[in-house]
Parts: structure tokens; C-alpha cells; sequence
């Protein structure tokens, strides 16, 4: 858009806001007219001020140098976000991922960290704020190249892990999500599971995330959407010893993936293990000596042997008077509800503390019992002889898995998934986790989460200008402040 004066009928000069589209030009708004060259000039510089606040665009020069008449040869032609590309491709080279030589990849990966969206949307994103173009029907031939890119871009991941984030696989993350399709068809990869999205009657993949302790994405594997997620771990384990030569690791996992085949498992695999203890499946004599040993007062805790043929192993058990209340405050809704089934009020269902007899439902007392003695204990299976709370302390370092999988899902839509074939589905699962590790590098380096991140750099635009006298077109970058800068320094990219 730019401003245009024009003669008006009674001789004065109409100030108008106009754009040019295929030749022809549009006038976006008449801002008035004068024969006051004073009031022209004000009303130039209202029509200025439209312009600023209709694009939301910085403007280009002081105020005083929009009156010189070397500025009125341009023709102002729209805005690139040139600096946001160049910034994110400079981080994509400290990723390695120039190595992948494939330049489309980087550029979906690129457009899903600044908006994720379809690839017919991300296309004309890329046209639009980059004046990139593909065409579409390439795209979708890609994704299947693309696929056969993951070996490289996880060994591209572990390497970037180790030389700027100090790991040294003492210590991995491990947990699984679910991502459904927009569909009701499933084959052999899209199955109907246990839905971690409450999609139940729609298919989806399992996901399986190997994550460090800051919940940079290390690797993933994609498993059916039938799969019990605690079948999931060993391939992953062993996949990852296999690959790096990994001599000792600690895995660490939720609950979910306890059972003794899984833990003898990794055991046999020279591994190392902290997971979450289903602590109501303990016998009732280890659940009261747990409960007479427990200090009942905030960070104290016990170990004891661990049972159930885990010969080498440990259970720690800690209390927190936060968890106590919220324990008891779910057990005492549970058993109103049961005792409503017995006196009649709800229909019997399966709640908890219920026995149901041919003779009617009573309360199951013991079991009432037995879960108030647990009230507030948290419980953690472990191989190793570090301090228990340190030990503690590791385990709950996997609500980063936790917060990378709501990254994934929200910040990047790695859900729902809309392709159908296998490669085109692992193609999309991998640009998400390459935008992933990109976003949380970011986040862990600049203090600030992705969308806040996105949108400073966005506000260092390039005006692009067209001179008629030359025929050629000019880009033109605000200033950039300070607090950019200082982000760019801080992430490892200099300007």
C-alpha cells in the first residue's frame, strides 16, 4: 500500500491510500482533501499512520524523512519476515541439519515451528511470508524421502545434545503418547487403543519419546495404536544401545511401564532403571510396614527391598501433605459415590470400594482401609544406591517428557494427523520432532516460551519496495532492537 494524491473535480488534492493488484490500482481508503498545502501534508501523514496500523507494520523511516521526495520514486509492494528465516536457518546449522541436504524438509520444519498448520496452509505460508514457493503435489511426493531421513536427523539430535547440552546418557526420559487420525478406517499402523487424546473409537499411533533431562527429544519410534505401552520401552532401549555403543544407562519411566519381564529386561541389558511403584498392588504386610516406617511429615522417606522377584532392586516411598489431602479428598468422593450405589441413589456400576454380591453391594472395607494407609506415599523402584532423593528428584524429571508431548500437540498440531500412508504419516511425525527439539532448544536458551519467541522475531519485517525508474525490487529491514539482539546472542546467532 502507499499514499496517493489526486486532483478532486473542484481542483483540491485528494490524499487516498491505494494498493496495486495485477496493473490495476485499488483504493483502500480516501483519507480527505485540501487546497491547504499545510493540511495536505497532515493528511499525508494520517494516511501514513492508516497505512502503520492497517499492516501493523513498523515504519521505515523518521517521520521527517517520509517528506523526502527521494522516497516517493518506491513503491511499496508488502513485507517478508526474511529475519525470522534467517535466524531459525542459522539454528538449523548449529542442529547439523544442513547435512540432511534436503531444503524442503528444513522449510516445513521451519513453517511448523512459526505456525503450524496443514501442508496446503504451510505451502502458502511459505510463499507468503517468505516468498518461497513448491509446489504441492512435490510436497506429498517428498514426505516419502523425507521418512528415510530419521536415523540421520536423531543421530543429528544426540550429537547436538552432547556437545550443547551436557548429556552423556546417564540419564534418558522415556514416556508414550497417542495421536488420532480424522478418520473411522484403521489399518495395521492406525489402530483403535487406549487413547491418551479421549478419541477412543477413532485409530491412532502410539508415539514413544526418548527424551534428556531438559525434555530435548532425543529419538522416537511409532508403534501401533493397539500397543501396550509398556511393551514399548525394550525396543527402544536396546535400539539406542545398539546404535551408540552405550556401555551404562538410567532409564527413567512412569508406572506404565513396570512389570518384572520389563525390568529383568533391561537389567539383562546392562541398564539402569527409576520407575513410578503401583503402590496399590503391594501385599497388605508391605503396605502397613511402609506406612509404620514413614515419617508422616513433608520430604521424608524410606527404602526397603523391593518385592515381586526384583531381587536387586529398591521401593523409596516419600510423603507429601499436598498429595495426603489431595489423596484423601479422592478416596472420600469415591466412597460417596459407592455409598449412594448401595443405598439405591446410582446405579450399581464399578466404583471403587464396591463388593457386589447376588445379594446386593456393600462397602469394601478392607480396601477402604488399606488406601487410607497409603494417603500422601509416593513410591519409586530403583537399581541404584544414589541418595533416595535423588533418586525422587530424577523421576520427576519426567513431566519434561510430559511438557514436550504438549508442545508437540499444542504449540506445533502434531495432532490430529491427517495422512493415511505410513511413510507420509512417519514423514509428518518426524517434522514435528525436528521442530520440537529446535523449540525447546530455543525456550531453554531465550527463558521464554516458542509462541513469545515467534512473535518478537516476527516484528523485525523487510519492506519490499519497488523503484519504477530501475524496475527493480529492494528489501528494506527495520532497526533491530536491543532485546532481539540479546536473544540472538543468548540462542547462538549473531547479527
Amino acid at each position: 500500500m502507499s499514499v496517493r494524491t489526486t486532483k478532486t473535480k473542484s481542483g483540491a488534492t485528494a490524499v487516498q491510500v491505494v494498493r496495486y493488484e495485477q496493473g490495476r490500482t485499488i483504493i483502500m481508503k480516501h483519507i480527505g482533501s485540501s487546497n491547504d498545502p499545510t493540511r495536505i501534508s497532515s493528511l499525508k501523514e494520517t494516511a501514513r499512520d492508516w497505512i502503520i496500523n492497517f499492516t501493523r507494520q513498523q515504519t521505515l523511516f523518521a517521520k521527517e524523512a517520509t517528506f523526502d521526495p527521494l522516497f516517493t520514486r518506491y513503491r511499496y509492494l508488502g513485507t517478508r519476515h526474511n529475519f525470522l528465516y534467517e535466524t531459525l536457518n542459522e539454528i538449523f546449522k548449529l542442529f547439523g541439519f544442513d547435512d540432511l541436504k534436503s531444503r524442503l524438509l528444513l522449510d516445513l520444519v521451519l513453517v511448523r515451528i512459526v505456525e503450524p498448520a496443514s501442508k496446503l496452509r504451510s505451502q502458502k505460508l511459505l510463499s507468503d511470508l517468505f516468498g518461497i514457493s513448491y509446489d504441492l503435489t512435490s510436497i506429498y511426493k517428498s514426505l516419502k524421502a523425507i521418512a528415510t531421513l530419521k536415523e540421520k536427523v536423531e543421530g543429528s539430535l544426540v550429537k547436538f545434545a552432547r556437545e550443547n547440552l551436557n548429556f552423556d546418557f546417564a540419564f534418558v526420559l522415556y514416556d508414550v503418547t497417542t495421536l488420532y487420525f480424522e478418520s473411522f478406517t484403521g489399518d495395521e499402523l492406525r489402530q483403535c487403543g487406549f487413547s491418551k487424546d479421549n478419541k477412543a473409537n477413532q485409530p491412532q499411533i502410539v508415539i514413544g519419546l526418548l527424551v534428556q533431562k531438559d525434555g530435548f527429544p532425543l529419538s522416537f519410534n511409532i508403534f501401533p495404536g493397539n500397543k501396550f505401552e509398556g511393551h514399548t520401552i525394550i525396543p527402544v532401549l536396546t535400539a539406542l544401545k545398539d546404535k551408540y555403543l552405550i556401555p551404562s544407562l538410567t532409564v527413567v519411566a512412569d508406572a506404565a511401564m513396570l512389570s518384572e519381564n520389563n525390568i529383568q529386561a533391561i537389567k539383562q541389558a546392562h541398564f539402569s532403571y527409576i520407575v513410578g511403584a503401583r503402590l496399590g498392588y503391594l501385599d497388605l504386610d508391605t503396605v502397613i510396614q511402609i506406612n509404620r516406617q514413614l515419617d508422616f511429615t513433608d520430604g521424608t522417606t524410606i527404602r526397603i527391598p523391593s518385592t515381586k522377584g526384583v531381587n536387586s532392586g529398591f521401593l523409596i516411598c516419600d510423603f507429601s501433605s499436598k498429595r495426603y489431602l489431595k489423596d484423601k479428598s479422592d478416596t472420600e468422593k469415591q466412597i460417596a459415590k459407592a455409598q449412594k450405589v448401595v443405598g439405591g441413589e446410582l446405579t450399581p456400576k464399578r466404583y471403587k470400594f464396591l463388593n457386589f454380591q447376588k445379594t446386593g453391594s456393600s462397602l469394601n472395607q478392607k480396601l477402604i482401609e488399606r488406601t487410607k494407609l497409603l494417603w500422601g506415599i509416593k513410591g519409586y523402584i530403583t537399581d541404584l544406591s544414589l541418595p533416595n532423593q535423588v533418586v525422587i528428584d530424577r523421576y520427576h524429571d519426567l513431566w519434561q517428557v510430559e511438557k514436550s508431548f504438549r508442545m508437540a500437540k499444542s504449540d506445533l498440531l502434531m495432532r490430529p494427523v491427517y495422512h493415511f500412508r505410513r511413510e507420509a504419516i512417519e514423514a509428518h511425525i518426524l517434522i514435528c520432532v525436528m521442530a520440537l527439539a529446535v523449540a525447546r532448544f530455543m525456550e531453554l536458551k531465550g527463558g521464554k516460551s516458542i509462541r513469545v519467541l515467534m512473535e518478537s522475531l516476527k516484528k523485525i519485517t523487510d519492506a519490499r519496495v519497488f523503484n519504477p525508474a530501475s524496475g527493480e525490487e529492494a528489501l528494506w529491514r527495520v532497526e533491530i532492537p536491543e532485546d532481539i539482539r540479546v536473544l540472538l546472542k543468548d540462542i547462538g546467532v549473531t547479527y
